[in-house]
């Protein structure tokens, strides 16, 4: 039976990790938390990440690492105070993967992101297509620390035996995600205004035609659960997206008609948004893994609203 660490399993895409993995008999399934222990579960562990010490003993005796493990948020909060996510994420990454090496890991999973690509792209972008001269200003250090990771894996599948998978997946949603005004991502922030009972229209940060690729989380998981059972020498890299791309004026548009609400749209334009359109080519995914997304965005926005829905009343019982 494989034993798997899930890093940061309190977050958005650990959490989902921790959920779906823990329901297979197959495997073992860890996690660790810094603040917020969400399961009474004796498999949790608390950690500090950025500390090399606990990162290196809760790495101990896993046969998986996945690296989930993030200090995130929505574009705002970081412009505001960016060296906060660049020196601590940093900090996570190099600890994680110096102590899935030191302690001989089979198999560590890093979870990259797609905004180490071009800004903008007529055509879907392949794992090769990487230039740093053509990333959005907001996304440069933020992709900086990313690559640097990125090459710390592939220099470490070098010496030993921990081989690496690195996905760069594109704008996920779903289930417990940050659904918040002002931390959250664009979708869930989006879902938050839409259903939140005190608002009366939707206010939208920009003009709404920036695009993004958004991929249910639940496809995410699978691609990971296929990359556990294929064992891929050395280090590899995955594009993990939808393969097409949305307006942010085109999601809320869907939103709204998904809920069934009129509110009207306002769209702020002394806000900050990113104007981008990145979309991933997929094709390496789907050719040595057999991956390819099954949750398209329509279904994908309805199972998100209707997950909202029921967490948002169970909270309402909790409290009577």
């Amino acid at each position: 039976m494989l034993k798997i660490l899930i890093c940061g399993a309190s977050g958005f895409i650990g959490r989902n990790l921790f959920e779906i993995l823990s329901q297979r008999p197959d495997l073992d399934v860890y996690g660790t938390y810094l603040n917020r222990r969400f399961s009474k579960n004796k498999r949790l562990r608390r950690a500090d990440l950025t500390d090399q010490e606990w990162a290196r003993e809760v790495t101990k005796g896993m046969d998986v690492v996945i690296n989930a493990a993030a200090i995130t948020d929505g574009s705002g909060a970081v412009a505001a105070n960016p060296g906060r996510y660049i020196t601590n994420n940093i900090r996570i990454n190099t600890n994680l993967i110096e102590g899935a090496h030191e302690n001989n890991v089979s198999h560590f999973i890093f979870l990259s992101c797609s905004i180490l690509y071009p800004a903008n792209s007529a055509t879907p972008l392949k794992e090769t297509d990487i230039d740093l001269s053509l990333i959005h200003p907001r996304y440069y250090t933020g992709a900086r620390m990313k690559l640097f990771s990125e090459d710390l894996c592939h220099f470490f599948s070098k010496f030993g035996r921990t081989r690496f998978t690195i996905i760069r997946h594109s704008n996920n949603y779903g289930p417990f995600d940050k659904f918040d005004t002002t931390k959250g991502h664009v979708f869930s922030a989006t879902i938050e205004k839409i259903m939140s009972p005190s608002n009366d229209r939707v206010i939208v940060w920009g003009d709404g035609h920036e695009r993004r690729d958004f991929l249910h989380v639940f496809d995410l998981v699978s691609f990971i659960e296929m990359a556990i059972e294929h064992k891929i020498d050395g280090s590899s890299v995955f594009n993990v997206g939808s393969g097409y791309s949305l307006s942010v004026r085109e999601l809320v548009e869907k939103m709204r008609s998904l809920a069934s609400k009129s509110l009207p749209i306002h769209y702020d334009l002394t806000k900050q948004s990113i104007d981008t359109n990145i979309i991933l080519d997929t094709t390496r995914a789907r050719e040595i893994l057999g991956w390819q997304p099954q949750i398209g965005i329509d279904e994908g926005i309805q199972q998100t609203i209707n997950w909202y829905q029921k967490t948002a009343k169970e909270k309402t019982e909790a409290r009577l």
